[in-house]
């Protein structure tokens, strides 16, 4: 269960997304960041054709939260730079797509593989790896057929494995049916959803916004845990790094992480009439202590 009371299901047409579910190919628990519908415009009417829901590992909010918390919806539905810390971020991710018109396998691979290989030969990262991962994805759904209701569903590790499974009757099987293990590829699947040029507009909307408020209600959370909410400013009062510091307990770890030089350096400057010249770089402390940055290097899918 999601440590964040306010996670509800989400419908799309006559499809519901579950608030929570457990994925193939991982023992944890995965709130739904956001759902939507992707569909194209045929003859001035748009058309629908899959369901789209996008499932986080439940710590990837505190993980977002040193960066995002704070911004509004629209701001993280406008910027690039947040959906691809969601695509890369080290935290799992879980992809269901659901028909709401027939698809063959054939049709989908075919489909995610050639955007996929146009990319990564562009920005030259096609490699062997790469082209060997793309022939195991075509062969996995190649005897597939997917009637309306049937659901791929993509599991993403951080650290490049993407595990895929079928669905027929919209219940989540416990295994997959194949495991990939390749980074850009397993990158490749949730970037041409909700990245640059993701192909479900309304999914990157509803993400933005769910997780707009998650963050808000993980910040009230932490202020009602007792927690504090650090603030470094710059001389113009611009803000350039915060931390959630316990109220009376640094593990040795985090004694010597950059962000426990942060807490005393905020102790210091209580003190102080101005902030001067002093500039830290952002940084993000998990609960154990450990800093845990977004790195944007991943795929983006033209």
């Amino acid at each position: 269960m999601s440590p964040l009371r306010s996670v509800t299901a989400a419908q799309v047409e006559s499809f519901v997304f579950p608030a929570t579910v457990k994925p193939p190919g991982s023992s944890n628990s995965f709130f739904l960041g956001g759902a939507g519908a992707r569909g194209l415009e045929i003859q001035g009417k748009f058309i629908k054709f899959t369901a789209i829901g996008v499932y986080l590992e439940d710590k990837a909010i505190p993980l977002l939260a040193g960066k995002w918390k704070g911004k509004a919806a629209e701001e993280l539905t406008e910027s690039i730079e947040f959906f691809r810390d969601v695509v890369s971020g080290p935290f799992e991710k879980f992809t269901q797509v659901t028909m709401i018109l027939p698809l063959t396998g054939q049709q989908y691979s075919e489909k995610v593989t050639e955007n996929c290989v146009a990319y990564w030969k562009m920005v030259g990262t096609y490699t062997d790896a790469e082209a060997k991962a793309i022939e195991k994805f075509i062969e996995v759904f190649k005897d597939e057929n997917f009637p309306p209701g049937a659901s791929i569903l993509f599991t993403q590790s951080p650290l490049g494995s993407l595990t895929i499974a079928f669905s027929k009757d919209g219940s989540i099987p416990e295994v997959g049916k194949a495991v990939i293990e390749n980074k850009q590829l397993s990158e490749a699947v949730l970037e041409s959803i909700i990245g640059k040029k993701g192909v479900s507009p309304e999914a990157k909307k509803s993400l933005a916004v769910r997780i707009s408020g998650l963050l808000s209600e993980n910040d009230r959370k932490l202020v009602g845990d007792g927690k504090l909410d650090a603030k470094t400013l710059t001389a113009e009062g611009k803000q350039v790094s915060e931390s959630i510091i316990s109220k009376n307990v640094v593990s040795p770890e985090a004694n010597k992480s950059p962000a426990a030089g942060l807490h005393e350096l905020l102790a210091d400057q209580e003190d102080q009439k101005s902030a001067g010249d002093r500039e830290l770089n952002a940084t993000t402390v998990t609960a154990e202590g450990k800093q845990a940055e977004l790195v944007d290097n991943g795929v983006k899918i033209a």
